[in-house]
Protein backbone atom coordinates (compact mmCIF):
# COMPACT_ATOMS: atom_id res chain seq x y z
CA UNK A 1 0.00 0.00 0.00
CA UNK A 2 1.63 3.30 -1.16
CA UNK A 3 1.57 5.99 1.79
CA UNK A 4 0.05 9.59 1.74
CA UNK A 5 2.59 12.67 0.53
CA UNK A 6 3.96 13.97 3.74
CA UNK A 7 2.17 17.74 4.29
CA UNK A 8 5.79 19.11 3.91
CA UNK A 9 6.58 17.43 0.69
CA UNK A 10 3.39 17.06 -1.48
CA UNK A 11 3.02 16.28 -4.62
CA UNK A 12 3.95 18.81 -7.51
CA UNK A 13 3.15 19.22 -10.65
CA UNK A 14 5.81 20.44 -13.57
CA UNK A 15 4.67 22.73 -16.99
CA UNK A 16 7.19 21.55 -19.37
CA UNK A 17 5.99 23.21 -22.70
CA UNK A 18 8.09 21.97 -25.75
CA UNK A 19 8.19 22.84 -28.99
CA UNK A 20 10.42 20.99 -31.90
CA UNK A 21 13.80 20.56 -29.49
CA UNK A 22 13.28 17.04 -28.31
CA UNK A 23 17.13 16.55 -26.77
CA UNK A 24 16.95 19.80 -25.06
CA UNK A 25 13.43 18.35 -23.37
CA UNK A 26 14.99 14.64 -22.64
CA UNK A 27 17.93 17.02 -20.42
CA UNK A 28 14.76 18.87 -18.64
CA UNK A 29 13.00 16.23 -18.17
CA UNK A 30 15.87 14.39 -16.30
CA UNK A 31 16.80 16.97 -14.48
CA UNK A 32 13.13 16.90 -13.24
CA UNK A 33 12.62 13.42 -12.22
CA UNK A 34 16.10 13.40 -10.44
CA UNK A 35 15.10 15.96 -8.08
CA UNK A 36 15.88 14.75 -4.38
CA UNK A 37 12.49 15.36 -3.36
CA UNK A 38 10.58 12.83 -1.34
CA UNK A 39 7.08 13.44 -2.34
CA UNK A 40 5.71 12.63 -5.55
CA UNK A 41 6.10 14.85 -8.68
CA UNK A 42 4.41 14.83 -12.06
CA UNK A 43 5.83 15.92 -15.24
CA UNK A 44 3.23 17.25 -17.75
CA UNK A 45 4.53 17.77 -21.16
CA UNK A 46 2.66 19.92 -22.94
CA UNK A 47 3.59 19.90 -26.91
CA UNK A 48 2.87 23.50 -28.65
CA UNK A 49 1.75 23.50 -32.32
CA UNK A 50 3.76 20.38 -32.21
CA UNK A 51 3.22 16.28 -32.64
CA UNK A 52 3.39 15.08 -29.31
CA UNK A 53 5.78 12.53 -28.24
CA UNK A 54 3.75 9.66 -26.62
CA UNK A 55 6.75 8.13 -25.98
CA UNK A 56 8.18 10.12 -22.94
CA UNK A 57 4.99 9.18 -21.11
CA UNK A 58 6.18 7.22 -17.95
CA UNK A 59 3.05 5.68 -15.45
CA UNK A 60 4.92 6.09 -12.03
CA UNK A 61 3.17 6.91 -9.02
CA UNK A 62 6.43 8.76 -7.78
CA UNK A 63 7.47 10.30 -10.88
CA UNK A 64 4.99 10.33 -13.62
CA UNK A 65 5.25 12.30 -16.77
CA UNK A 66 1.91 12.93 -19.11
CA UNK A 67 1.99 13.94 -22.59
CA UNK A 68 -0.34 16.49 -24.03
CA UNK A 69 -0.83 18.78 -26.65
CA UNK A 70 -1.43 22.46 -25.76
CA UNK A 71 -5.68 22.88 -26.41
CA UNK A 72 -5.70 26.21 -25.92
CA UNK A 73 -4.27 29.54 -27.28
CA UNK A 74 -1.17 28.84 -29.28
CA UNK A 75 2.20 30.30 -27.39
CA UNK A 76 3.85 29.90 -24.16
CA UNK A 77 0.68 31.00 -22.26
CA UNK A 78 -1.64 28.63 -23.74
CA UNK A 79 0.65 25.95 -23.61
CA UNK A 80 1.43 26.63 -19.47
CA UNK A 81 -2.50 26.92 -18.92
CA UNK A 82 -2.97 23.89 -20.56
CA UNK A 83 -0.40 21.68 -18.21
CA UNK A 84 -1.84 23.23 -15.49
CA UNK A 85 -5.21 22.57 -15.51
CA UNK A 86 -4.43 19.27 -16.73
CA UNK A 87 -2.01 18.60 -13.73
CA UNK A 88 -2.69 17.53 -10.32
CA UNK A 89 -0.32 18.29 -7.71
CA UNK A 90 -0.76 20.91 -4.69
CA UNK A 91 1.80 22.56 -6.01
CA UNK A 92 2.74 23.75 -9.40
CA UNK A 93 6.06 24.62 -11.19
CA UNK A 94 7.64 25.37 -14.13
CA UNK A 95 10.35 24.68 -16.31
CA UNK A 96 11.24 25.67 -20.07
CA UNK A 97 12.06 23.03 -21.98
CA UNK A 98 15.69 24.71 -22.78
CA UNK A 99 16.31 24.93 -19.07
CA UNK A 100 17.97 22.88 -16.30
CA UNK A 101 17.24 22.31 -12.30
CA UNK A 102 19.71 21.71 -9.43
CA UNK A 103 18.96 19.02 -8.07
CA UNK A 104 17.84 20.63 -4.76
CA UNK A 105 15.88 23.05 -6.26
CA UNK A 106 12.15 21.71 -5.60
CA UNK A 107 13.17 20.83 -2.05
CA UNK A 108 14.59 23.84 -0.52
CA UNK A 109 11.56 25.64 -2.37
CA UNK A 110 9.18 23.30 -0.72
CA UNK A 111 10.91 23.47 2.37
CA UNK A 112 10.77 27.56 2.45
CA UNK A 113 7.02 28.00 1.08
CA UNK A 114 6.31 25.43 4.39
CA UNK A 115 8.02 27.88 6.59
CA UNK A 116 7.42 30.69 5.73
CA UNK A 117 3.89 30.59 4.62
CA UNK A 118 3.94 31.99 1.65
CA UNK A 119 2.25 30.96 -2.00
CA UNK A 120 4.56 31.76 -4.45
CA UNK A 121 8.73 30.76 -4.57
CA UNK A 122 11.83 31.18 -6.79
CA UNK A 123 15.42 30.68 -6.42
CA UNK A 124 18.56 32.16 -8.12
CA UNK A 125 19.94 31.06 -11.68
CA UNK A 126 22.51 30.62 -13.88
CA UNK A 127 22.40 31.97 -16.91
CA UNK A 128 24.78 29.69 -19.82
CA UNK A 129 25.51 32.17 -22.57
CA UNK A 130 27.71 31.87 -25.39
CA UNK A 131 29.92 29.71 -23.18
CA UNK A 132 30.20 31.75 -20.10
CA UNK A 133 28.15 31.53 -16.97
CA UNK A 134 26.50 34.18 -14.83
CA UNK A 135 25.09 33.78 -11.71
CA UNK A 136 22.10 35.85 -11.00
CA UNK A 137 20.38 35.44 -7.33
CA UNK A 138 17.15 36.07 -6.54
CA UNK A 139 16.31 39.22 -3.76
CA UNK A 140 13.22 38.94 -2.07
CA UNK A 141 13.73 42.88 -1.53
CA UNK A 142 13.35 42.80 -5.48
CA UNK A 143 10.18 41.02 -5.48
CA UNK A 144 7.66 43.76 -5.12
CA UNK A 145 5.46 45.05 -7.32
CA UNK A 146 7.06 48.37 -7.33
CA UNK A 147 10.53 46.84 -7.32
CA UNK A 148 9.32 44.84 -9.77
CA UNK A 149 7.96 47.50 -12.19
CA UNK A 150 11.34 49.32 -12.07
CA UNK A 151 13.28 46.55 -13.10
CA UNK A 152 12.38 43.45 -14.99
CA UNK A 153 14.57 40.91 -12.12
CA UNK A 154 15.39 38.56 -14.76
CA UNK A 155 16.82 36.18 -11.31
CA UNK A 156 12.54 35.56 -10.74
CA UNK A 157 12.80 33.62 -14.03
CA UNK A 158 9.37 31.38 -15.21
CA UNK A 159 11.84 28.09 -14.55
CA UNK A 160 12.34 29.00 -10.92
CA UNK A 161 8.47 29.55 -10.22
CA UNK A 162 6.94 27.30 -7.33
CA UNK A 163 3.84 28.14 -6.59
CA UNK A 164 0.42 26.82 -4.59
CA UNK A 165 -2.53 24.99 -7.19
CA UNK A 166 -4.86 27.91 -5.18
CA UNK A 167 -2.98 30.59 -5.41
CA UNK A 168 -2.08 30.01 -9.37
CA UNK A 169 -5.82 28.83 -10.35
CA UNK A 170 -7.82 31.44 -7.78
CA UNK A 171 -5.84 34.30 -6.35
CA UNK A 172 -3.28 34.76 -8.69
CA UNK A 173 -5.07 33.41 -11.52
CA UNK A 174 -3.86 31.62 -14.68
CA UNK A 175 -1.21 32.91 -17.48
CA UNK A 176 -3.00 35.86 -19.52
CA UNK A 177 -3.08 34.46 -22.94
CA UNK A 178 -4.53 37.70 -24.38
CA UNK A 179 -0.85 39.00 -24.48
CA UNK A 180 0.52 39.92 -28.49
CA UNK A 181 2.79 36.64 -28.88
CA UNK A 182 2.73 35.67 -25.22
CA UNK A 183 5.33 39.02 -24.65
CA UNK A 184 5.83 39.26 -21.41
CA UNK A 185 3.44 36.65 -20.02
CA UNK A 186 5.73 35.58 -17.12
CA UNK A 187 6.60 38.97 -15.93
CA UNK A 188 2.82 39.88 -15.99
CA UNK A 189 2.05 37.05 -13.98
CA UNK A 190 5.03 37.80 -11.37
CA UNK A 191 3.60 41.47 -11.26
CA UNK A 192 0.21 39.57 -9.97
CA UNK A 193 1.74 37.27 -7.79
CA UNK A 194 3.70 39.66 -6.08
CA UNK A 195 0.33 42.16 -5.91
CA UNK A 196 -1.56 38.86 -4.00
CA UNK A 197 1.38 38.62 -1.42
CA UNK A 198 5.44 38.42 -0.11
CA UNK A 199 6.99 36.24 -2.63
CA UNK A 200 10.33 34.09 -1.27
CA UNK A 201 13.18 33.52 -2.74
CA UNK A 202 15.60 30.84 -2.16
CA UNK A 203 18.95 32.47 -2.42
CA UNK A 204 21.19 30.47 -4.39
CA UNK A 205 21.27 29.41 -8.33
CA UNK A 206 19.28 26.47 -8.53
CA UNK A 207 18.25 26.80 -11.74
CA UNK A 208 20.45 26.33 -15.48
CA UNK A 209 19.27 28.91 -17.98
CA UNK A 210 20.11 28.60 -21.78
CA UNK A 211 19.78 32.40 -22.79
CA UNK A 212 19.12 33.56 -26.31
CA UNK A 213 18.56 29.78 -27.36
CA UNK A 214 15.65 29.59 -30.08
CA UNK A 215 12.17 30.63 -28.43
CA UNK A 216 9.02 29.51 -29.52
CA UNK A 217 8.71 32.78 -31.73
CA UNK A 218 10.88 34.16 -33.97
CA UNK A 219 12.11 37.84 -32.96
CA UNK A 220 9.22 40.24 -33.94
CA UNK A 221 9.44 43.57 -32.69
CA UNK A 222 6.28 44.76 -33.03
CA UNK A 223 5.06 42.33 -31.23
CA UNK A 224 7.68 43.44 -28.59
CA UNK A 225 6.04 46.93 -28.99
CA UNK A 226 2.89 45.81 -28.40
CA UNK A 227 2.88 43.38 -25.58
CA UNK A 228 5.00 46.32 -23.68
CA UNK A 229 1.42 48.26 -24.21
CA UNK A 230 -0.70 45.66 -23.46
CA UNK A 231 1.15 44.78 -20.34
CA UNK A 232 1.21 48.95 -19.51
CA UNK A 233 -2.76 49.07 -19.56
CA UNK A 234 -3.08 46.55 -17.52
CA UNK A 235 -0.82 47.65 -15.05
CA UNK A 236 -0.75 51.30 -13.67
CA UNK A 237 2.54 51.46 -11.93
CA UNK A 238 3.70 50.66 -15.39
CA UNK A 239 2.90 54.09 -16.10
CA UNK A 240 2.78 55.78 -12.77
CA UNK A 241 6.04 55.09 -11.22
CA UNK A 242 8.88 57.44 -13.12
CA UNK A 243 11.23 55.04 -12.90
CA UNK A 244 8.80 52.13 -14.41
CA UNK A 245 7.89 54.58 -17.19
CA UNK A 246 11.13 55.03 -18.38
CA UNK A 247 12.31 51.35 -18.40
CA UNK A 248 8.95 50.22 -20.65
CA UNK A 249 8.97 53.55 -23.24
CA UNK A 250 13.12 52.71 -23.21
CA UNK A 251 12.19 49.28 -24.36
CA UNK A 252 10.16 49.76 -26.57
CA UNK A 253 12.25 52.47 -28.16
CA UNK A 254 14.68 49.88 -28.19
CA UNK A 255 12.21 47.73 -30.42
CA UNK A 256 11.02 50.76 -32.97
CA UNK A 257 14.60 51.41 -33.66
CA UNK A 258 15.33 47.50 -34.31
CA UNK A 259 12.24 47.14 -36.64
CA UNK A 260 13.45 50.72 -38.58
CA UNK A 261 11.33 52.98 -37.26
CA UNK A 262 13.41 55.06 -36.49
CA UNK A 263 11.37 58.52 -36.03
CA UNK A 264 9.40 56.98 -33.48
CA UNK A 265 12.08 55.55 -31.71
CA UNK A 266 14.02 58.78 -30.97
CA UNK A 267 10.43 60.28 -30.32
CA UNK A 268 10.34 57.53 -26.93
CA UNK A 269 14.06 57.93 -26.50
CA UNK A 270 13.56 61.56 -25.73
CA UNK A 271 10.37 60.35 -23.42
CA UNK A 272 12.00 58.26 -21.81
CA UNK A 273 15.05 60.18 -20.92
CA UNK A 274 13.25 63.09 -19.52
CA UNK A 275 11.56 60.29 -17.48
CA UNK A 276 14.44 59.19 -15.61
CA UNK A 277 18.01 60.41 -17.60
CA UNK A 278 19.59 57.28 -15.39
CA UNK A 279 17.50 55.05 -18.03
CA UNK A 280 20.18 53.81 -20.13
CA UNK A 281 17.92 52.59 -22.97
CA UNK A 282 17.63 56.93 -24.27
CA UNK A 283 21.08 56.33 -24.98
CA UNK A 284 21.46 53.28 -26.80
CA UNK A 285 18.49 54.01 -28.70
CA UNK A 286 20.06 57.49 -30.06
CA UNK A 287 23.17 55.48 -31.28
CA UNK A 288 20.74 52.61 -33.11
CA UNK A 289 19.55 55.55 -34.81
CA UNK A 290 22.41 57.68 -36.15
CA UNK A 291 23.42 54.12 -37.17
CA UNK A 292 26.37 53.42 -35.29
CA UNK A 293 25.79 50.28 -33.31
CA UNK A 294 23.36 47.61 -34.34
CA UNK A 295 20.86 45.77 -32.29
CA UNK A 296 21.69 42.41 -32.78
CA UNK A 297 25.26 43.62 -30.98
CA UNK A 298 23.86 45.14 -28.24
CA UNK A 299 21.33 42.27 -27.35
CA UNK A 300 24.53 40.22 -27.33
CA UNK A 301 26.62 42.37 -24.73
CA UNK A 302 23.70 41.86 -22.45
CA UNK A 303 23.29 38.53 -22.57
CA UNK A 304 26.79 37.74 -22.35
CA UNK A 305 26.31 39.58 -18.91
CA UNK A 306 23.10 37.27 -17.83
CA UNK A 307 20.49 40.13 -18.66
CA UNK A 308 18.01 41.26 -21.28
CA UNK A 309 17.11 44.64 -22.78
Amino acid sequence: MSQSPSPTCPPVSVIVATRDRPALLAQALDAILAQDYPGPIECVVVYDRAEPDPGLARDDEHRRVIVISNDRTPGLAGARNTGALASSGTLLAFCDDDDVWLPGKLRAQADLLAERGAEVAVCGIVVLFDGKETERIADETALTVTELARRRVMEAHPSTVLVTRDAFLHRVGPVDEDIPGSYGEDYDWMLRAAATGPIVAVRKPLVRVLWGSQSFFQRDWRMVVDGLEYLAGKHPVLRADPRAAAKLMGRQAFALAAMGARRDARRLAWRTFRSNWRQPRSYLVFLMCAGLVRPEFLLRTAHSFGRGI
